[in-house]
């Protein structure tokens, strides 16, 4: 056994990330770069070191190559600790067999040897695919104040948004008495964030049951929450009230990098208390040319601009040349966009190259049909060829 730590932190990145479609193809959903010069995982890794966590599992699966890279030895958000740091945790083959993680409650319940290691109090499950700032260590003293089984975080979200998630229904004191996966009649707006704060020992008992029971989904939400609360575990939920996105659609991902860019909504990646810290190389500053105007847009370095940017995220390493138009999209690392080419509403993923007079996507006010409009994607290190068009809500994953 290690020394001791009171809470470890497993964080859940294996999954498909199917509704990304081709900007998954080759990379899992965490790695996905995001706001410039993150990819998503930065944001929960942060939080972790910021709360005060140290030891961390990251559970991967799908495509894992580019977030194993990624994450190294930990060193960029101070995960690189001689006892604990961060632990990229595969499926593993074992005395009897190797098995893919086949839920989330699964994917815990194989690496209890690692969670054993360190004989923690309590354990904090996280999900990959959030970008939100959040201070795990306030959830856990709740946790404590309560003297909770499980604590589940929660954000009041609109009546109308309630039925596309997991909605838990409490009493005054914020115990859980009743919880609905997806109901068509929301009967509460406490949705759960998919973060969870257990006391070990309880987990375990639950995981190992869970494990044993074939005909369980192995999952925390359709298994070991409601498996809790029948049995009558003690369940809260801690409110969250600061800024939340599931970026695991493209419109998900596409809104949470404008968001960045609008001064109305709550997130700061400028906060000197509360870093995101990331991985990047070293680059130049960014060369803005004579013919360049740029509005309301985030630059990273390293990008060389001599053509128009608006409203949009510009990453590392981009270069967008004389007379080409950028509007309302994000360009991921290394995207080349040529002259005379137009990027409306768009994605358009790592290394991509966009031909001279190409266009990607469109403004809405230019489609007569509204419900055919929508961001386009082109995923990554493709070539899309001069005076090539791609349309509105088109998802692209080989060149043109």
């Amino acid at each position: 056994m290690f020394n001791k730590k009171e809470c470890v932190a497993m964080l859940l990145a294996g999954g498909q990330g199917s509704r990304l479609y081709a900007l998954t193809q080759t990379v899992a959903k965490p790695a996905v770069p995001f706001g410039g010069k993150y990819r998503i995982i930065d944001f929960p890794l942060s939080n972790c070191i910021n709360s005060g966590i140290d030891t961390v599992g990251v559970l991967t699966q799908y495509q894992p190559l580019v977030l194993n890279e990624y994450i190294g030895n930990g060193q960029p958000w101070d995960l690189d600790r001689i006892h604990g740091g961060v632990h990229v945790l595969p499926p593993y083959e074992k005395a009897s067999g190797a098995n893919w993680y086949s839920g989330t409650a699964n994917a815990i319940y194989q690496n209890i040897p690692f969670i054993e290691r360190y004989d923690p109090e309590y354990v904090v499950v996280l999900s990959g695919d959030h970008i939100y700032k959040m201070d795990y260590n306030k959830m856990l003293n709740f946790h404590k104040e309560k003297n909770a089984d499980a604590t589940i975080a929660v954000l009041d979200v609109p009546k109308e948004e309630a039925s596309r998630f997991g909605i838990m229904i409490t009493d005054d004191e914020d115990n859980i008495i009743d919880f609905e996966e997806k109901p068509k009649h929301p009967r509460s707006t406490l949705a759960s964030m998919g973060i969870y704060i257990f006391t070990w020992e309880k987990l375990k008992a639950y995981l190992i049951a869970n494990e044993e029971d074939k005909e369980a989904s192995k999952d925390f939400g359709k298994n070991i929450i409601p498996d809790m609360r029948e049995a009558g575990e003690k369940l809260v939920a801690y409110r969250f009230d600061g800024y939340w996105k599931d970026v695991g659609t493209i419109d998900s991902l596409w809104e949470a990098n404008m968001d960045l860019i609008n001064p109305n909504i709550p997130i700061d990646l400028y906060d000197p208390a509360w870093k995101i810290y990331s991985r990047n190389p070293v680059m130049p500053p960014q060369s803005i040319g004579e013919h360049a105007a740029i509005q309301n847009s985030m630059v990273t370095e390293g990008s060389c601009i001599d053509g128009s940017v608006e409203f949009s995220m510009i990453s590392d390493s981009v270069t967008v040349e004389e007379g080409a138009v950028i509007y309302d999209s994000i360009l991921m690392p290394g995207c080349v966009v040529k002259k005379g080419a137009k990027v409306e509403y768009a994605i358009v993923g790592e290394n991509s190259v966009i031909g001279e007079n190409a266009q990607i996507g469109a403004r809405p006010e230019t489609i007569e049909d509204k419900d055919s409009w929508g961001v386009a994607v082109v995923g990554h290190s493709l070539k899309i060829s001069e005076g090539a068009v791609v349309a509105p809500k088109a998802i692209i994953s080989e060149d043109i």
